[in-house]
């Protein structure tokens, strides 16, 4: 078995990932889990991100540090699949596969699919009426400007996230999820055309009882850019490394399993 590296983003921090960095590296593959500014453990206020780049910095640090002969494949989640195409926008070099699973997929240079920008909207502050629903907002320069920071309302969060989830896996999301930096969420809809990306394999992993990137959503995705290859998982929420991570692990293994020796 050829030893793989994945490199995992998401918006919530790298801690999401711990189910499935286990069992990769109880499997013989190195597994690396990125926490992107005022994510997890890194120390930044979300409330000073001013860009998607500035969020992204973490991410293009450890792809920088890359020996020129390695190559990662990057997997990302939710509004992560918009800083991963960032990256590889950045790196193309360094990216060997890319897995997005329930993320933002959007060809750099194009329009954002209406319904994607309507989430993308939402998460920014921008459509008032689900503001008041399910968000609470930061705003850090002054209540007439856009909001700094986001975090969904906790009566909001099993149903959204987490509504197929292990209740054990859920308690220890409400103990870590912080807020996230509006302005990266501005940043994913404008990233600048970038040809070189097509190059890079795209696997999308679809997840079929999703409350917050409903499946139709996924699909305008898809249709607009198409992946190499696509997975299902028809129970996951949202959050399939915690309601089906044995799946998904044995998906990223058959994705990474296309790839040239």
């Amino acid at each position: 078995m050829s030893e793989h590296h994945f490199v995992f983003v998401a918006g919530h921090g790298g801690w999401c990932w711990y189910k499935l960095a286990n069992s990769l590296r109880e499997n013989g593959h190195k597994a690396t889990c990125i926490d992107l500014k005022g994510a997890g453990i890194n120390p930044t206020d979300p409330n000073t991100v001013s860009s998607l780049d500035d969020y992204d910095e973490p991410l293009y640090a450890f792809l920088s540090q890359l020996p020129n002969d390695q190559k990662v494949i990057l997997v990302s989640h939710s509004v992560g699949g918009g800083s991963m195409t960032a990256a590889m926008c950045l790196f193309p070099s360094k990216v060997s596969l890319a897995v997005y699973v329930a993320a933002a997929m959007v060809k750099p240079g194009t329009l954002i699919p209406e319904r994607l920008k309507n989430v993308m909207k939402i998460c920014s502050g921008l459509i008032e009426e689900e503001t008041e629903k399910i968000w609470d907002y930061t705003f850090g320069n002054g209540p007439e400007n856009l909001p700094t920071s986001i975090m969904m309302k906790p009566e909001y969060v099993r149903d959204k996230f987490y509504n197929e989830s292990p209740m054990e896996d859920y308690t220890l999301a409400t103990t870590l999820l912080r807020p996230a930096p509006v302005m990266a969420f501005v940043g994913i809809m404008d990233i600048p055309k970038a040809p070189e990306t097509d190059k890079i394999p795209r696997v999308y992993v679809k997840t079929g009882k999703d409350h917050l990137f409903e499946p139709v959503l996924q699909e305008v995705m898809l249709a607009l850019w198409p992946p190499a290859q696509t997975f299902l998982l028809p129970d996951s929420d949202h959050s399939a490394f915690f309601s089906q991570p044995q799946e998904l692990y044995q998906f990223l293994l058959q994705a990474a399993s296309s790839l040239s020796p």
